[in-house]
């Protein structure tokens, strides 16, 4: 990694020397310091972060006459003139007034472009580090339950892999987005979303619904982007230390890189788990055991004309384990005491370059190596994937009412393991045949704004698949607001996606099951409308909003496994019908006065299949969920978050004739957070975790006999239960304590 860093330092490195100054000061509303406000130089790339007590220094700029902007999530955007001389200059408090449009933020996912929140025909989700700081984690997986909508799911209750689902949805059908580049997806949609430290994140940007339009394969469902830190805004160091009772230790560390040309952040972040609990007394360990650090790098060069480069790499390692508490390594693969062991090594680099032409051309690419080895009781799964992903794209405005957009892509998957889904028949047996899959693509869309209230998207999409020909993927946005307090979009658009089944159904590598594929697979495809209504009622002492949707998903050809025809198989199939994703979700969010803030969603949601003329309901689809987040801050800075979700009653796999419930209680997992800042760079906080103490009953069948040794015992096992793994709902992690303590140094850059 050092190599590596230093390898990008020499590539894009410059110096010159510039007369410098130094400008302090803390930016504020009148409930007290805003934290993690940005300043910036008006018109170049020169800017700093304010840190948890919103006071900030900006270093290394030109003395002399300049304009300041400040900014922050909520709040209106202030310039400010400023003279400075070699002494510096304290501009003390800097006082921001809350936006009365709210949350004017830029988000790109929607439209590929930036453009603010309210102006984007598509409706996005923006979700800020101080949001996810309400309830801390130490990865994105656990963080992104707090969203209305979007829930992680357990797939397993050994080894705790996992997958997000929005609206219902399987994780397959969510696309993962890191700074717009389609780097987490295919193997990683299973074992990489843990590697991705909330430190690391800017912002997150969600869209609801297919996005195959503008990202292709994958973006059936939904699309997450994950923002990650611009090294110009970054403080100078940072560090973020959390502790549970559950023996959970995490450590996040930021360094900003502080060069003439060049700006650069440096992440480590790393977790360990290594206290086995057995607390349900079922023999097995209630979490896996898991060691992970990741380290990610990321520089920024400045150049003129404020033209886009940048070029960023992570390495993520992961070991976990879990399984019979008296496990260790050396039974990997035995079939005396059973567990499940997965090892991850996992290599990504992404880069943009805006070309030095007039039109805006910018070129964006991507790598990613994915290797896992790993045992399921006495079945291993040892397998490769590469993703290279290439983007060219160039948008252009057409006088002052059309903002176009073209690009042209090309993604290439190697995947290799060691299951039939990667080998040939041949006469005397089968050999190794890895799957190398092209994928070029071309898009085009056009953002028109027929009038100062209408704005109409049309957008276009069609890729080449060696196995499925060509591809289309069209959509058309429709958004009318008549003044900044009211908007209304319509939405519709296509999705599709070519499944491995190996690499993202876990209940294919788990358990004792057999996996049947009984055809030849065809893409999955779908087609979406949503209706979102947003509606403001801002005050100088209250603000109050609604946002609401109503979605409706229709898929063909869904890939689904079938457990209920035979307890010992896993069928796969195409769908000789269709299915169903719809519903309505609501969020209200609300501020009182300086103190109270609060923000609570709710989904009411049917997912299912039809097929034969037959109904049949999605499991861990719950037709019930929803999120809230009540925030008070006193005016002392001592602050408390109150965080919740709750689900309503889903289905569940079972074994025929099992004692086990087909359906999942009403259940809620709450969390209480104090924290408190000390001085202008510490800040303590801690909590309970799942205050009310839930977990899931009975997560495995026969955990007593995980090798089924004794199935065809009828007198012990009369109704020739097997052992399985899926019947996983909830986390199983009880009541805990969480104890942390933050530190930020704030700093400047040079001017560019």
């Amino acid at each position: 990694m050092l190599r590596i860093s230093a390898l990008i330092l020499a590539l894009l490195v410059g110096h010159r020397a510039v007369p410098q100054c130094t400008c302090t000061g803390t930016v504020a509303d009148d409930a007290g310091p805003i934290p993690f406000a940005a300043v910036a130089v008006q018109g170049t790339t020169t800017g700093t972060a304010a840190g948890s007590d919103g006071r900030f220094r900006l270093e290394q700029v030109p003395c002399g006459q300049l304009m300041l902007a400040f900014s922050a999530v909520g709040f209106e955007p202030l310039l400010r003139t400023i003279e400075l001389s070699v002494a510096g200059l304290d501009l003390g408090i800097i006082r921001l007034r809350p936006s009365v449009a709210d949350l004017e933020e830029v988000v790109i996912t929607g439209t590929m472009r930036e453009v603010s929140r309210s102006a984007s025909p598509v409706p996005v989700e923006l979700i800020t580090p101080l949001f996810l700081r309400r309830n801390p984690s130490p990865a994105l997986f656990d963080a992104v339950g707090q969203v209305n909508g979007v829930r992680p799911q357990i797939n397993c209750s050994v080894c705790n892999t996992g997958d997000i689902h929005i609206n219902g949805m399987e994780g397959p059908y969510t696309m993962v987005l890191i700074d717009g580049m389609p780097i987490v997806s295919g193997l990683s949609t299973v074992y990489g979303l843990s590697g991705i430290p909330t430190s690391l994140v800017e912002r997150l940007e969600i869209v609801k619904g297919p996005g195959s339009a503008l990202y292709g394969s994958e973006a059936m469902g939904g699309i997450i982007n994950v923002i990650t830190k611009d090294p110009v805004l970054a403080p100078l160091v940072s560090a973020d230390a959390m502790s549970t009772g559950w023996q959970e230790h995490s450590l996040d560390l930021g360094f900003r890189i502080r060069m003439q040309k060049v700006s650069g952040i440096l992440g480590v972040n790393a977790f360990m788990y290594d206290e086995p609990r057995d607390d349900n007394s079922d023999g097995f360990t209630d979490m896996t055991l898991q060691r992970r650090i990741s380290v990610f790098n990321k520089y920024a060069l400045k150049r003129r004309d404020r033209r886009l480069a940048s070029l960023a790499v992570r390495y993520v390692g992961e070991d976990r384990w879990g399984g019979q508490m008296n496990w260790t390594s050396a039974f990997a693969g035995s079939d005396s005491i059973y567990g499940e062991s997965i090892d991850t090594r996992r290599y990504e680099l992404i880069g943009q370059y805006q070309l030095p032409l007039p039109e805006r051309v910018v070129a964006q690419f991507s790598f990613n190596s994915h290797e896992q080895r790993s045992w399921y009781g006495l079945v291993p799964f040892n397998a490769d994937q590469r993703v290279l992903f290439g983007q060219l794209h160039w948008s252009r405005r057409f006088g002052a009412a059309h903002e176009a957009l073209s690009g042209l892509t090309y993604r290439y998957t190697f995947y290799n393991d060691n299951t039939v889904a990667t080998e040939v028949p041949q006469e005397g047996g089968r050999v190794d045949a890895p799957q190398r899959k092209p994928l070029p693509g071309i898009f085009v869309q056009d953002e028109w704004n027929a009038t100062d209230r209408i704005t109409l998207l049309m957008g276009y999409r069609l890729d080449h698949d060696q196995s499925h020909g060509l591809v289309h993927s069209p959509r058309l946005a429709w958004k009318y607001a008549p003044h900044g307090r009211f908007a209304v979009r319509a939405n519709l658009g296509s999705g599709y996606r070519v499944v491995n089944l190996f690499t993202e159904d876990h209940a294919a590598l788990t358990g004792s099951r057999t996996v049947v594929v009984a055809e030849d697979l065809r893409p999955e495809r779908s087609w979406n409308g949503t209706v979102n209504v947003v509606r403001k009622w801002p005050s100088e002492r209250r603000f109050m909003a609604v946002d609401a949707s109503l979605f409706h998903t229709r898929f063909s050809n869904r890939i689904l496994p079938d457990y209920a025809t035979d307890a010992d198989l896993i069928v796969y199939r195409n769908l000789r019908g269709h299915g169903l994703a719809q519903g309505i979700s609501g969020n209200v969010e609300a501020r009182f006065g300086k103190a109270w803030r609060m923000l609570a969603g709710a989904t009411l949601m049917d997912v299912h299949t039809v097929q034969d003329g037959m109904r049949v309901e999605q499991l861990f689809a719950p037709k019930w969920s929803g999120t809230f987040t009540v925030s008070w801050q006193h005016a002392a800075r001592t602050g408390i978050d109150l965080t919740g979700q709750w689900y309503g009653p889903m289905l569940l796999p079972v074994q025929p004739d099992d004692f086990r419930p087909d359906r999942s209680p009403w259940y809620a997992l709450l969390n209480v957070q104090v924290k408190h800042p000390f001085g202008e760079r510490f800040e303590l906080y801690g909590g309970v975790k799942n205050l009310l103490g839930f977990v899931p009953r009975d997560p495995l069948m026969r955990p007593f006999d995980p090798f089924d040794r004794h199935v065809a015992d009828t007198v012990s096992n009369p109704q020739g239960y097997t052992f399985d793994t899926a019947y996983m709902y909830a986390p199983m992690q009880g009541r805990r304590w969480f104890f942390g303590i933050r530190f930020t140094l704030p700093g400047g850059d040079p001017k560019g």
